[in-house]
């Protein structure tokens, strides 16, 4: 079996019960980043046995877990924050387990697009999930695809570029779009700004954005 456990996007008491008894359980956990997710499993005194599975090398590994998976060890699979597989590793070894007929499981929990989404104040009934835009090539067109969207539209954006995302998104769609910003979900210094696009942009234009952010951006009308 493999499990797909939701870790906090911040909060560590964002936890389920379900999700705590499958990693005490598991013969073994991949885990994105083992520094990271040794300080989770150490605050609820888990001392199973801990793997590397990041981008880099979730390829070369895949062979040796599907192994282990049918030799009938119970593996979970837990991400830095949040659920593996939304926007970051998970996707390559849940699809090779569908192909060899591999039971998976994925665990409800954290995520931070869902709880950024409802708190927006924006419709979210009907949305489309972007994740990340691309850095450089077909950025600027990702962006104009987006603007025609009826749907409302979430992003994932790091502090670096939030106001780069903004303000590119502004001079295709518009600056009066409603938009709202999260910030540091389930944190201490968690906000959410609301506004239009230019409201936004000059409350990030005042103050230096930091934290991992989540951009709710509203549909095409």
């Amino acid at each position: 079996m493999l499990y797909i456990v939701p870790t906090p996007v911040g909060n560590l008491e964002d936890m389920t019960l379900r999700a705590l008894r499958i990693l005490k359980e598991a013969d073994l956990i991949l885990a994105e980043d083992t520094r990271t997710s040794r300080v989770l499993l150490k605050h609820y005194d888990i001392e199973n046995r801990l793997e590397s599975y990041h981008k880099y090398n979730e390829h070369g590994k895949l062979d040796s877990i599907a192994r282990r998976l049918q030799e009938g060890e119970t593996i979970a699979l837990i991400s830095d924050a949040g659920t593996p597989g939304i926007s970051d590793p998970g996707f390559l070894i849940v699809r090779e387990c569908a192909r060899l007929g591999i039971n998976v499981q994925c665990l409800p929990g954290a995520t931070a697009a869902i709880p950024a989404l409802v708190a927006s104040g924006i419709p979210c009934d009907k949305f489309v999930f972007e994740g990340f835009l691309p850095q450089k090539k077909g950025r600027a067109s990702r962006i104009a695809a987006l603007a025609e969207e009826t749907r409302t539209i979430v992003l994932y954006e790091s502090p670096y570029r939030v106001l780069k995302t903004l303000k590119q998104f502004a001079e295709v769609a518009g600056y009066d779009r409603p938009t709202a910003v999260c910030r540091e979900i389930s944190k201490v210094h968690e906000e959410t700004i609301r506004g239009t696009l230019a409201e936004v942009i000059n409350h990030f234009e005042a103050h230096d954005p930091r934290g991992e952010f989540v951009i709710i951006i509203a549909g095409k009308e």
